[in-house]
């Protein structure tokens, strides 16, 4: 018995034309103008302010006045700056104190939110409260927290018989009241991160976990820290940028408008010293060179970051 095929019906794949000049670009090309928009905005507001910033800081450029070129002479004078210097030891200085208690608090709280609570919607809600309160009202509340006479801080100290602290006259004491600002402010914000990233682990994990006898804090460091870690990697990323260019914190606990971080300095940063340099002493070169020495700052430090987390692994 000999079986005959059915010839192929009309408009199918085996029949179906070559594609032409607009089916190849439908193909091709529209993927590549679908994403276009995106890279046409990074360009014009990434990629250009890069590049001028960087002619600008080969030139001796004031805002209102001449512009001579003068190759890396405002680098070179840059890096024999006494001030720069103390305004990147006051960056490192509260990055270090704001960033690893945030982290670890962020991690901490986002695990309890995990757990079966009751009114977890509004708990979780509540923890970003503060990146909703506007950044002026924040620094006014603390700097009448940390006040010298009246301060909360201060009055609870001196149940223990501690005199007064004058907090912006320190380095120490104006990078931890700054630091409790910066805390208080992003916890919330890097907790629903982990949180979010947290409800993405499967179940069966944690269920033959606890089937081996598993405790729920080993169960925590072997298998939700572990598995983490992208997006433990993110928030280590994204904290390292917002401390290495931290402003308007210490702005506000400055409160004027001189850039000066305080008397001494003591706690005046990176970010403040730029602008400082750019719209007070109108030296558009030297601001500028200095926020390309912050761009590097960032990198190494994202660098080293990343050198920590991608090691997470779980605890045996």
């Amino acid at each position: 018995m000999t079986l005959q095929l059915a010839p192929p019906r009309q408009g199918s794949p085996s029949q179906a034309p070559p594609p032409g000049r607009w089916g190849r670009f439908d193909l091709k090309g529209v993927p590549y103008l679908l994403v276009s928009p995106y890279y046409v905005l990074f360009a014009i507001f990434g990629v250009f302010p890069l590049a001028y910033t960087l002619w600008l800081s080969l030139h001796d450029w004031e805002l209102a006045g001449d512009k001579t070129f003068t190759g890396l002479d405002n680098y070179v004078k840059l890096v024999t700056d006494a001030s720069f210097w103390n305004a990147v030891i006051n960056t490192l200085g509260m990055f270090a104190l704001a960033t690893v208690p945030q982290l670890v608090l962020a991690l901490m709280l986002a695990n309890a939110l995990n757990k079966r609570l009751k009114g977890r919607l509004l708990l979780r809600l509540g923890v970003l409260l503060p990146l909703v309160t506007s950044v002026v009202a924040v620094a006014v509340i603390f700097s009448q927290l940390y006040s010298r006479d009246y301060g909360l801080f201060n009055w609870i100290l001196s149940w223990f018989g501690v005199e007064p602290i004058v907090w912006q006259n320190e380095k120490w004491s104006s990078w931890l009241a700054i630091s409790t600002m910066v805390d208080w402010r992003w916890t919330g914000y890097n907790a629903i991160i982990l949180l979010a990233a947290m409800q993405t682990i499967p179940r069966d994990l944690y269920e033959a976990a606890a089937l081996d006898g598993a405790s729920a804090r080993r169960q925590f460091w072997q298998i939700t820290v572990p598995m983490l870690r992208p997006t433990l990697v993110f928030v280590v990323f994204i904290s390292t940028i917002g401390g290495m260019t931290l402003f308007a914190e210490p702005v506000m606990f400055e409160g004027n408008p001189m850039m000066t971080g305080g008397t001494t300095g003591q706690y005046q940063t990176v970010a403040m010293f730029i602008v400082k340099e750019a719209f007070r002493d109108f030296d558009m070169g030297y601001a500028a060179a200095a926020a390309w020495l912050l761009f590097v700052l960032i990198l190494v430090g994202t660098m080293i970051n990343y050198g920590f987390t991608r090691r997470i692994r779980g605890a045996r």
